[in-house]
């Protein structure tokens, strides 16, 4: 992957932190310094996180997915694009839930990144042998989702319900998943 894909999965995988950004923002109405900055540590983290879990359960059967391993990117950054794409345009939930408990932002920091667990396996298939080779992408993957969250709450608080709709951050999200899954597939049946 080229720097500038890293950064553009980055932010793909950063759009559910921000949606959910965003909507914590709309309910804390005013500025909560350590459950927001606890919610951004927590999302960078398990983005982080999950990928290298990916990386390193994918590594251990690679193989066996060696032959096949582009057709296995594609299909996981496809699935995850139209996956985010049909989620914009669902409804979101009118549950309302307390974006300040501790058990809260956890629960969400996790379920903001299982995504990116599927994009670690992905990343094994794209030739990312070693952990060390994994550093750059992973780190990357945190500094965007912590500013992405951190910008998201800001954006809540600032302006509310409205703009959460305006933007379709998933929706972008998933179309940046395709395009990279489709350069995946398109460079190595060229090769």
């Amino acid at each position: 992957m080229t720097h500038i894909e890293v950064w553009l999965m980055a932010l793909a995988l950063a759009m559910d932190c921000f949606a959910v950004s965003i909507a914590s923002g709309i309910i804390f109405k005013r500025v909560f310094w350590q459950p927001m900055l606890t919610m951004a540590f927590l999302f960078g983290f398990f983005q982080a996180l999950n990928p290298m879990l990916g990386w390193w359960g994918a590594d251990l059967c690679r193989n066996v997915i060696e032959h096949i391993d582009h057709w296995i990117a594609f299909a996981i950054l496809a699935f995850l694009g139209v996956r985010m794409i049909i989620e914009s345009f669902k409804e979101e939930d009118k549950k309302r839930f307390n974006p300040r408990s501790y058990k809260v932002i956890f629960t969400l920091a996790i379920a903001t990144s299982i995504d990116a667990l599927a994009v670690g396996i992905s990343f094994s298939c794209m030739g990312y042998h070693t952990l060390s080779s994994l550093f750059y992408p992973l780190l990357i993957i945190f500094l965007v989702s912590f500013v992405l969250s951190l910008v998201g709450l800001g954006l809540g608080l600032k302006f509310g319900k409205g703009l959460a709709q305006k933007i379709h951050a998933e929706m972008w999200g998933g179309i940046i998943l395709l395009l990279i899954g489709g350069r995946v597939l398109i460079e190595h049946l060229t090769a």
